[in-house]
């Protein structure tokens, strides 16, 4: 099957790369000259398409087992720590949160060795440090908080570095709007392996502390099996090429304001996992079984949505696409506010109606944001400009909950009023 066509040049974004193939590796090089142009709509790309344009075959496989794993432990993390190893919650939480925060702070050396021309092997880097992590974690002793936050740092190491990663291998591959849909599609993918992965941790819970173990075990081989099949794909750039192809005097993006408003917005992916629940539970009164299906009804929409969804809005410009999602996930928050003094007889169905609006513009942000920030960076700077939308991204969801938390103790409109507000202010910045 021949490739499929590839739409040239974005109107937000510095001029296109050529792949070459040489040996068994992918490098990618910048075409001397290049005309700026409005980017056409996204290309008809069949599935066999999008796997090619996300890294191949092999790169899908090592997300999807890569995602399994993380599914079979990340949910789950904080209870491996209190029931498996004997620590109180609040040792456990503050051992994550350290992994977070220390992942966060290894992000400026991973754009740097993005930079220097490396991709599928930062990607399997990311995947085998979270193998120590989940070796330290299948070492630790009962009681040892020191080697259980060890393996939190490992493992939120590899974490904050995955996402970077895997944003400069696919745009190494493809470019313009093909690679869009293929960003969307591996979130797709990557969203259904998390899910089933969840589903069979969630059925292990009942073995006890003995089957947690074996699931933490099962993890450490997904990622090492992933680790593999990425660094097999063998995909790197040539960091000198930019230089040589007049790419050196062009600036890097200014992209403060971009950064600062993507804090804002990813507060809504944790809005299913956190601030809905709060509110049902706490002053609906309404069923867990409320805040099950609206998280369940998400991830089915975010996997069977984001593809068509994304190559949709292709029609707009990713900041256009940007700015729309933020309106949509104001307009949800509202949604939510007025859904509220409804009560648990009506209050609850109305927040899962309304939690629908929210994971569209889930969806927009997710399929126009990563790959905003890939348009706009020089291929010299790449990788650091994703590294650096990445701590953006792990601080927003870092301070999140406490945010969230706060904002509700206060009442239905300073949570749902100040994240409306928020994000509205937010959609401003990136549309100028």
């Amino acid at each position: 099957m021949s490739a499929p066509p590839i739409a040239r040049i974005p109107a937000d974004s510095p001029s296109p790369a050529e792949p070459s193939r040489t040996g068994s590796k992918t490098s990618v090089t910048k075409p001397a000259a290049a005309v700026r142009s409005p980017e056409p709509a996204a290309p008809n790309l069949k599935v066999a398409d999008l796997v090619r344009a996300g890294g191949g075959r092999r790169y899908a496989v090592a997300l999807a087992v890569d995602a399994l794993g993380t599914g079979l432990l990340r949910p789950f993390l904080l209870l491996y720590g209190i029931k498996v190893l004997g620590l109180s919650g609040p040792a456990t939480g503050a051992a994550m949160t350290g992994g977070i925060v220390v992942g966060l702070a290894a992000m400026p050396a991973v754009g740097r060795w993005l930079d220097r021309g490396a991709r599928s092997t930062v990607v399997a880097a990311s995947m085998l440090v979270r193998v120590v992590g989940t070796v330290l974690l299948l070492a630790v002793p009962a009681g040892s908080l020191g080697l259980f936050a060890a393996a939190c740092l490992f493992l939120g190491i590899g974490n904050q570095a995955w996402p970077a990663a895997h944003a400069a291998l696919v745009a190494t591959v493809a470019e313009g709007r093909a690679r869009d849909a293929a960003l969307a599609a591996a979130r797709s993918l990557r969203n259904a392996g998390l899910g089933v992965g969840a589903l069979i941790a969630m059925a292990a819970l009942a073995g006890g502390a003995s089957t947690l173990r074996a699931v933490a075990a099962v993890t450490g081989v997904s990622y090492l099996t992933a680790a593999a099949l990425a660094w097999s794909v063998h995909v790197r750039t040539e960091p000198a090429a930019a230089t040589a192809h007049g790419d050196a005097g062009e600036p890097a993006p200014r992209m403060s304001a971009l950064l600062a408003a993507n804090v804002v917005y990813v507060f809504c992916l944790n809005v299913p996992e956190i601030a809905l629940p709060l509110v049902l539970v706490t002053r609906l009164h309404a069923s867990p079984a409320w805040s099950a299906g609206i998280f369940v009804t998400n991830t089915v929409l975010v996997v069977t949505l984001q593809v068509a969804v994304t190559v949709w809005m292709a029609r707009f410009s990713r900041r256009t696409a940007l700015s729309i999602a933020g309106v949509i996930l104001a307009a949800s928050y509202l949604g939510f506010l007025a859904a509220t003094p409804l009560g648990g007889g009506w209050g609850a169905p109305a927040i899962a109606a309304v939690s629908v609006v929210c994971t569209l513009g889930e969806i927009v942000y997710a399929g126009a944001a990563t790959p905003l920030v890939a348009a706009v960076a020089p291929p010299r700077v790449l990788g650091r400009a994703l590294a650096r939308f990445q701590l953006s991204t792990g601080f927003g969801l870092a301070v999140s909950p406490a945010v969230i938390t706060g904002l509700a103790a206060a009442g239905p409109v300073a949570l749902w009023g100040g994240l409306a507000a928020a994000t509205l202010v937010s959609a401003a910045v990136v549309a100028r």
